[in-house]
């Protein structure tokens, strides 16, 4: 493989996996519901990517410390808005400003 192409598929990589836990993380901020999300899944990703995150570091690799990173404060906030009480919920997303989301 061509060893110029490895910066761009690192940078799609980091771009497609940070991406993929925003939408989710915003419905949740907006709706305040987090019945349909597994807090099983959603544990074992964020230690998953506590493990990623402490490889970089171990490697110094900083595109792994960076997406690695973002990424276990993504999923990190989708377990604890699962796991906080819908007060919680409702405490976070006013913090963050965004009203109720009404209806589905």
């Amino acid at each position: 493989m061509d060893m110029e192409a490895a910066p761009i598929i690192g940078g799609l990589a980091t771009l497609a996996s940070v991406t993929s836990f925003t939408p989710q993380a915003w419905k949740v901020i907006r709706t305040r519901d987090t019945a349909s999300i597994s807090a099983a899944m959603y544990a074992v990703t964020v230690v998953g990517f506590a493990l990623w995150l402490t490889y970089g570091w171990l490697l110094g690799q900083w595109p792994l410390i960076v997406t690695n990173g973002i990424c276990l404060l993504l999923s990190g906030f989708i377990l604890v808005m699962k796991l906080l009480p819908r007060r919680g919920k409702n405490a976070v997303a006013e913090a963050l400003s965004v009203p109720p989301e009404s209806g589905g």
